[in-house]
């Protein structure tokens, strides 16, 4: 990935009530064209983040699994300040 990333998240071995609110407080805080990054272990994750972020409100950058570490990590590059639900 050759763009900055500007919010980067380790979230291995928190759980993903925990994991989805603090992806949801620094989108809240992110500003359009920034790219937050989120590690994770668990691959439900990333489809509960769907749930919670507005479909235009960002852009799936990169998703990635890191078998080696059992870690998941995923980009979005924010498009706009719309809400989060």
């Amino acid at each position: 990935m050759s763009e900055t990333v500007y919010h980067k998240l380790d979230l291995r071995g928190a759980i993903i009530p925990f994991s989805l609110l603090k992806v949801s407080q620094v989108f809240k805080i992110a500003l359009p064209g920034e790219i937050i990054e989120v590690l994770c272990n668990d691959p439900g994750t990333q489809a509960d983040l769907f749930k919670i972020l507005p479909a235009t409100s960002y852009e799936l950058v990169m998703s990635e699994e890191m078998k080696e570490e059992a870690t998941y990590r995923m980009a979005f590059k924010k498009k706009s300040s719309g809400p989060v639900r």
